[in-house]
């Protein structure tokens, strides 16, 4: 840590240098300026209702993932891809199923988007079901807490992240623009092509997107197991993953707005590195449609308009590859959304969203089913709004739901739900503000907690909900300070979060057969309910962060999830700090970051191993070079520079499914 701390001091010494000439008393949006002009992009949070910029998040703290940053993050899942943001952890069950985890939030209560519509698929069931969105062929990724989530659903209480992909283009390209990118890791042996192209014909604006993924078993540091050398070493055994996506959209773009459709299709076959060697074969149809109307009436801003299908289906293979359990989720959802012009000081958006699914969990082999075929509606009325009030700025939303789920058998249970939030922004001084939020939040319990009862084969646990249960009601207070002008940039937030009827799943230690009786497959794993608590802190602090030249970024992040009657939540994540320096100067890019979490010894009553503290170091080298017509760009990208052993505390497989090993990837990549 010596050693990386004189790194970041050095790059702070000559990044102020380097700028001594400019004025950065000004606060200037952030963004990239590839091309040294000196003119910095903003960066536009696209779910937010009013598409502010990254630096204004103060209400909806908000990272927005994108550029060079985007792709030398990428990994093999959505959770990899984000795991060391500011509060953000991973589930980490191999290379193919790794959900972002916020603030210690995971689940259902961390919803994913894919351009401001649900994913639907079932990730939020299981860490071990993958995320059914791409990363590597986004535009750019978002977080976003705070008011906004409102827009998108009451159970969204941690948060939610946002892939944008633009598959429904909303401006016409004058020419043929895209990219394309090939890349080569070691560690696993792993191949991925990946590309984007937009263009227009007339009025018409068109896009395609595909990627291919073929990744092996991943090589670990030891042994599979802590201190069992015939646990296995060298790869860990059904970590790989083969995925394919492609997706095609078109729309008609005029003065008066758009309006278009787009399509996608995902299949993705990963391991489970269990004990018992799972896989999961995934496959996930999708159909949008979207449009806005620009100034619809008098007084209105503009109105958007979105609907969507997904087809979902994953099964649950044992070693003979044979489908033990069928997961099947149909959705269809629709939103439409009215922004206003300001009245009284006032702007904001209100609008409704509707849900229709058809969800179960079915035994392929004549068993108990897992979930029973269930029918879920819901409908919502939602309404966020914005006011300066004199130098204060005032956010608040508001959003009423009603959730009714209908199983083919069992109880049908309906829930009335009611969420709101009012924040507060200050900029008590030129370049810098501090902000308070309070979020009162409702979410109905997810079908699986109300109605399983049945095997898992990939958790290896006998899964039992409870149909009586209570709503979820969480009461959500956050503090905010930050800077936000200047060469040198910082924020820090504290919150805590209070939630009566927090739905959790108890491994009770008793082990049942595939039938749920006595016997030695199976952990019980019973859903129970409780009052819990959760507080945490978050601090970053970036130097030159867009700018040409030398950058750096420190940042820490802590958080504590407690029942109150039942000590630690499940599957906490741990401290963290993390420092990061980097070059940018013409056509040469090179970062160095390191990772450093701390042991974690808070557990659930029903958790037996705590996990090591871990180091991890990464680092980035790229050279970009005109070909004509093209942009090229060569990179490298080191993981796991240390070859530590990092078992993760937030992974359900943590004892017997250490993280990767050192690896390198290699790529190019051509924009044009």
């Amino acid at each position: 840590m010596n050693t990386q701390k004189t790194l970041l001091a050095s790059a702070i010494l000559a990044a102020i240098s380097s700028t001594a000439h400019a004025d950065t008393s000004s606060a200037e949006p952030q963004g990239a300026d590839p091309q040294g002009t000196g003119q910095v992009q903003q960066v536009v949070v696209t779910a937010n209702p009013f598409r502010s910029t990254e630096g204004d998040q103060i209400l909806t703290p908000a990272k927005v993932l994108q550029g060079d940053e985007l792709r030398d993050k990428a990994g093999s899942s959505l959770g990899e891809t984000l795991s060391q943001e500011l509060g953000v952890s991973a589930s980490a069950l191999g290379a193919g199923a790794s959900r972002p985890i916020i603030r210690g939030m995971e689940g259902p209560r961390v919803k994913m988007l894919e351009n401001g519509m649900a994913v639907s698929d079932v990730s939020g069931l299981s860490n071990d079901h993958a995320v059914a969105a791409e990363g590597a062929v986004a535009r750019q990724i978002e977080i976003l807490r705070g008011p906004a989530a409102l827009l998108y659903g009451s159970g969204a209480i941690g948060g939610l992240v946002n892939v944008v992909n633009e598959r429904i283009p909303t401006t016409l390209e004058p020419k043929l623009t895209g990219q394309a990118e090939a890349r080569y890791s070691t560690v696993d042996t792993g191949k991925n092509a990946s590309g984007t192209i937009d263009g227009s014909v007339g009025k018409f604006a068109l896009h395609a997107d595909g990627n291919w993924r073929n990744a092996d078993d991943y090589k670990i540091p030891g042994t599979r197991s802590i201190g069992d050398p015939d646990s296995g070493s060298g790869r860990l055994a059904n970590s790989f993953t083969r995925e394919r996506n492609v997706g095609l959209g078109g729309s008609y773009v005029d003065d008066w707005g758009y309006a278009g459709a787009s399509v996608s299709h995902l299949t993705n076959l990963y391991g489970i590195p269990s004990a018992e060697g799972s896989r999961i074969d995934q496959e996930q149809t999708r159909y949008d449609i979207e449009g806005v109307v620009k100034a619809p009436f008098a007084g209105f801003e503009n109105l958007k308009f979105k609907a969507g299908h997904t087809s979902y289906e994953h099964a649950e293979l044992g070693e003979d590859d044979a489908p033990e359990v069928i997961f099947d989720n149909r959705s269809t959802e629709t939103r439409a959304e009215l922004s206003h012009l300001p009245v009284g000081g006032w702007r904001g958006t209100f609008g409704l969203q509707t849900e229709n699914t058809h969800f179960s969990a079915l035994s392929a082999e004549g068993g108990p089913d897992t979930v029973p075929v269930t029918r879920s509606t819901s409908q919502a009325g939602f309404l966020v709004e914005e006011k300066d009030l004199g130098p204060v700025r005032l956010s608040a939303g508001a959003r009423l739901e009603h959730v009714k789920r209908q199983p083919v058998t069992g109880l049908d249970r309906s829930f009335g739900l009611k969420s709101g939030s009012v924040g507060a922004q200050w900029p008590f001084m030129p370049g810098y503000a501090a902000g308070v939020t309070y979020s009162y939040a409702q979410r109905a319990p997810a079908t699986e907690e109300l109605y399983s009862h049945g095997p898992h084969d990939a958790t290896v646990t006998f899964d039992i909900g409870n149909p009586d249960f209570r709503k979820e009601v969480s009461r959500n207070v956050e503090l905010s300070v930050q800077k936000t002008a200047g060469l040198v940039r910082w924020k820090a937030n504290l919150y805590r979060n209070k939630v009566d009827d927090f739905i959790y799943g108890n491994v009770t230690g008793v082990l049942v057969d595939e039938e749920g009786n006595p016997g030695s497959d199976l952990r019980e794993r019973i859903f129970e309910q409780g009052n819990a608590t959760i507080r945490g802190a978050e601090a970053e602090l970036t130097v030159n962060e867009h700018g040409a030249g030398w950058s750096g970024r420190v940042f820490a992040d802590t958080s504590r999830g407690k029942l109150d009657a039942a000590g630690s939540l499940p599957l906490q994540p741990a401290d963290r700090i993390g420092a990061s320096v980097g070059y940018k100067m013409d056509a040469l890019r090179a970062g160095l970051s390191l990772v450093h979490a701390r042991g974690q010894d808070r557990l659930a009553s029903f958790e037996g191993t705590p996990t090591d503290s871990y180091n991890q170091l990464n680092a980035n080298l790229s050279y970009t070079q005109k070909a004509g017509a093209l942009d090229l760009t060569y990179f490298l990208l080191a993981k796991n520079l240390l070859n530590d052993e990092i078992r993760v505390s937030t992974s359900v497989l943590k004892d017997i499914a250490p993280l990767a090993g050192r690896g390198i990837v290699f790529g190019v990549r051509a924009k044009f």
